[in-house]
């Protein structure tokens, strides 16, 4: 039953994820993902620049209370999703 839990509290993470990143890129005229998985790597995939990064680090921390640089750096969704578990 707890893994049925966190897989539903995965899957909600990165529901809310993926439309932070949406909102990011959209309002950098960029587009939008459709798809992302652990693995997707914030600059080479999904096309983020430090501006954008600096855009997500904001909205995460407004969301989910968790500063993802705060202990260095985070290359891919699934680096965030730690962050945000913790």
């Amino acid at each position: 039953m707890e893994f049925i839990f966190k897989q539903i509290l995965k899957q909600t993470n990165m529901d809310k994820l993926i439309k932070i990143i949406n909102t990011v890129l959209e309002n950098r005229g960029k587009e939008k993902v459709t798809s992302i998985n652990e693995l997707s790597n914030l600059r080479n995939e999904i096309g983020f620049d430090s501006l954008d990064l600096a855009e997500l680090t904001v909205r995460i921390e407004a969301e989910f209370e968790v500063d993802i640089f705060e202990e260095g750096i985070v290359v891919t969704v699934g680096d965030i999703l730690k962050k945000i578990k913790e």
